[in-house]
């Protein structure tokens, strides 16, 4: 099997061409109210640090013209980079992570960039914490490294999803600035097998929208990114899934509260 992530933004955007306009939830058409710009696709650099280093500079000018950043990746490599500027910019930064993997490894096949090193590389900066749900693929280093680091990073399990409390959540994430990071993987595989490293047991639709509904009502919500689409030729539903998970973040910053 080949896993094409490259090809993921791209698809996303075609795919966003299907997504209704009206929103019946929010009983309007968001891109009218919130105004929403693709940028002409960049050339990413093979050099991993030269790529992230290039995210970097994208988001802070983003920022510093007060617009809102969300980043369609390939692999969830590009995190560290796309929060950058965030970490820069504000004295405490929360990660509200979604995936089947916890990505807290140091390095993986001896790559310290590595999309399984994804949050330990964003945990490099001191004034970031983490929040996950989803995660129910785990090293025993990563384990440990969690162990030790128990203050800044808050995972809800998977395995425990009946039991998830919403309120403690809600709580946890009440009044902080908030980066989110969605991993597709996070989604489970009978609803998104298109992507590296599908794994049983993970979120559906509604329960998603639900924990996103929560964060922007209770925090402030200033980037995101997601990753890992690895689409799959003739199943374009997958990407169509992950298009309208875009659009949902962006009416929901904008227009749920």
């Amino acid at each position: 099997m080949v896993v094409e992530q490259k090809n993921g933004p791209k698809e996303i955007i075609k795919a966003s061409h299907q997504v209704e306009l009206y929103d019946e939830e929010l009983n309007c058409e968001p891109y009218k109210k919130i105004g929403i710009k693709t940028l002409k696709p960049f050339k990413i650099d093979k050099n991993i640090n030269k790529a992230l280093n290039r995210m970097s500079k994208i988001n802070e000018e983003i920022l510093n013209n007060e617009i809102f950043p969300l980043t369609l990746g390939g692999e969830h490599s590009i995190t560290p980079g796309c929060i950058a500027p965030f970490a820069k910019k504000f004295k405490k930064l929360c990660l509200l992570h979604f995936d089947a993997h916890a990505d807290l490894r140091e390095s993986y096949n001896g790559e310290k960039f590595s999309h399984a090193s994804a949050i330990k590389r964003c945990l490099d900066y001191k004034n970031v914490s983490v929040i996950s749900f989803g995660i129910r693929n785990i090293s025993k280093s990563e384990i440990s490294f969690l162990n030790k680091n128990s203050s800044r990073i808050n995972i809800f399990w998977a395995k425990d999803k009946n039991k998830w409390n919403l309120k403690k959540f809600k709580k946890m994430i009440k009044n902080k600035t908030v980066y989110m990071t969605f991993d597709v993987d996070g989604f489970d595989s009978s609803i998104m097998p298109a992507t590296g490293t599908p794994e049983p047991g993970g979120l559906f639709w509604d329960e998603t929208l639900e924990i996103i509904k929560i964060a922007v009502k209770n925090s402030n919500i200033v980037g995101a990114d997601i990753n890992e689409l690895a689409p799959i030729k003739g199943f374009n539903s997958y990407n169509f899934l992950v298009a309208k998970l875009a659009y949902k973040i962006l009416s929901y910053k904008f227009l749920y509260k």
